[in-house]
């Protein structure tokens, strides 16, 4: 009897993977897709790194495919859009070894900027979009990828969303198939990208598509599920578990290739339903197909085209069942920078200076909503730098007196770097900031190259950031303690005035990094406490006032940071060693 266990989503697709004989995964951490690296790297026969960025992971993967193995890299919904450029032409290049792209949207933007739907990105690059519906799924569809990719010679996407990569269910396991690897054969005519080339390959990719999707009609993974004829829903992915909830006796069109899709599958399903219902999160992907070839169905007219679906979503939308979801019983918790964060100190600086901060992705993020209310602007992964450079050369270097960038210290690394390479390059003025808390804090604390970690632990010569910044020939760059408030103001104070480029590197470790130690702790000295409130102006949540007015401190959550007590001018509060 086959061994069973219950994983999530994404330790499925990791385990899938692994059975698939996968050789190489990279990956750059996102949530909701981080758990696939952080289970593939528990198999030693695949190497797994945490890579830069998803442009990097993607080639490295790339790479260990045309050299003839199996090989995945793995990233969030937006970490597509930096690694679209080698997706887009790899597209037409195709593989030697399987080559799966796993990417997992955020329907519902429980840790995104944006909503986007990758099966477009598939649809626009010609690349073949699975999508899995349980933790089972996940697992067997990681394997079936890598027998599409090489049958197809197609790298393939599986496209995941938060719900399932984060769900647990019960997944068959499998033993560990050990595909020889394919020997390497020079071949410009495939693998140069040349437009004499290109201009074949794009041929080649239209037939490929072409065949896929008329095999799609005899796949497995698509199937009919027949049953009360009155109402029928073509479905795909986590949607299929809400559709099989609340409609258990409904036909379905159940599409585990959600592209290329099958025309004559769905006009055969469609001939045999009364009312077609198209059930799918985000965009109108599959509605938009079934309407272009000729059929009348229901969708986004019934259906948000934001946000997450649920099961409850079809009950009140098709049997106008009113859902209590008792949200006065829930407690508002609203996203708040942790006690002892050292983001925390560095944007009390700057709201006590009158700064501005153009944003990036990060913990850090959190400095845009009060009590701090420093960060302007936040776009996408190292934009910050990049956005305030256009500031300036639109408006003059006046204009960015009063303005920082701030960015993580993983982030620079992701893609900081480049943007702060055309600061240098092209005679900036600007003050950057770079929050170095030495981990990837927003995802839950993976390694980058400037830690001296690799993803299984390993220990390795850290990337200096002040000599990477140095090496740009930046005149100008200082390294602070995050929590040595007067010395970062005076710091902060004398770089936004230059009229040269400079950068700050603030400097302290995340308060939940794995072996932090605190010896420290603050408590009220009551007497001396006169009710002005300055220890409350940076947020800490550990920091209370009393009914009274008086101050308090909650002994569970305070770390000692000390920036409370650096506030206080009355001796209000004392810091002491535990």
């Amino acid at each position: 009897m086959a061994e069973k266990e219950i994983m999530l989503g994404n330790a499925a697709i990791a385990r899938g993977a692994w059975e698939a004989g996968v050789k190489v995964s990279a990956a750059y951490p996102g949530t909701p897709s981080t758990e696939i690296s952080e289970n593939i790297v528990k198999y030693p026969e695949v190497y797994a790194e945490w890579s830069p960025n998803e442009k990097v992971a993607a080639e490295v993967a790339i790479g260990a495919s045309l050299a003839g193995v199996r090989a995945m890299v793995s990233m969030k919904h937006v970490g597509l859009n930096v690694a679209s450029d080698p997706l887009y032409s790899v597209s037409y290049i195709g593989v030697s070894g399987g080559l799966l792209f796993c990417v997992a949207d955020d329907p519902g933007l429980y840790s995104s900027q944006n909503e986007q739907d990758t099966r477009l990105i598939g649809r626009s690059a010609h690349v073949p979009v699975l999508e899995p519906s349980d933790s089972q799924e996940a697992h067997d569809f990681a394997r079936l990828a890598f027998e599409f990719s090489e049958k197809y010679d197609t790298p393939i996407i599986m496209r995941t969303t938060t719900r399932l990569g984060h769900s647990q269910g019960t997944v068959e396991l499998s033993d560990r198939v050990t595909p020889e690897d394919k020997p390497y054969e020079r071949n410009i005519m495939k693998t140069v990208m040349m437009p004499g080339m290109a201009k074949g390959r794009h041929v080649y990719v239209e037939e490929r598509e072409k065949r896929m999707a008329e095999d799609a009609a005899s796949m497995e993974i698509n199937r009919i599920e027949m049953g009360d004829t009155s109402i029928g829903f073509i479905t795909s992915g986590i949607a299929y578990q809400y559709v099989k909830e609340v409609y258990p006796e409904a036909s379905v069109l159940k599409l585990g290739l959600v592209y290329p899709l099958s025309e004559k599958l769905i006009k055969d399903f469609a001939s045999r339903v009364d009312r077609l219902i198209i059930f799918e999160e985000l965009e109108p992907f599959i509605e938009d197909f079934v309407k272009s070839i000729g059929l009348s169905c229901e969708g986004k007219e019934l259906f948000t085209l934001q946000g997450e679906y649920s099961a409850n979503m079809l009950r009140e939308k098709l049997k106008g069942e009113e859902v209590s979801y008792k949200a006065s019983e829930v407690p508002n918790r609203p996203p708040i920078l942790c006690p002892g964060c050292p983001h925390r100190s560095t944007f009390y600086v700057l709201k006590k200076l009158g700064i501005h901060a153009a944003g990036d992705i990060g913990c850090y993020t959190l400095g845009a909503v009060a009590p701090l209310s420093v960060v302007d602007t936040t776009v996408c992964m190292g934009a910050s730098i990049s956005m305030l450079h256009g500031m300036e050369k639109a408006r003059g270097k006046d204009f960015i007196k009063n303005w920082v960038a701030v960015i993580g210290d993983s982030t620079f690394m992701h893609t900081g770097i480049n943007s702060l390479e055309d600061l240098a390059y092209n005679r900036s003025t600007a003050t950057v900031m770079i929050l170095d808390n030495s981990t990837t804090g927003m995802t839950g604390h993976q390694d980058h190259a400037a830690t001296g970690k690799t993803l299984d632990g390993t220990e390795v010569p850290e990337i200096s950031i002040y000599k990477v910044c140095e090496a740009m020939n930046i005149k100008h760059i200082v390294e602070v303690d995050a929590f040595d408030t007067k010395e970062l103001e005076r710091v902060v104070k004398e770089e936004t005035l230059r009229d040269e480029l400079s950068v700050i590197i603030v400097c302290a470790p995340c308060a939940l990094l794995k072996g932090q130690k605190f010896p420290y702790k603050v408590r009220p000295i009551t007497e001396n406490c006169k009710k002005c409130g300055m220890c409350l102006k940076p947020g800490c949540p550990a920091v209370k006032r009393k009914e009274d007015g008086t101050i308090e401190i909650d002994d569970t959550l305070c770390n000692g940071c000390g920036l409370c007590v650096q506030l206080c001018n009355f001796g209000a509060l004392e810091r002491f060693e535990i």
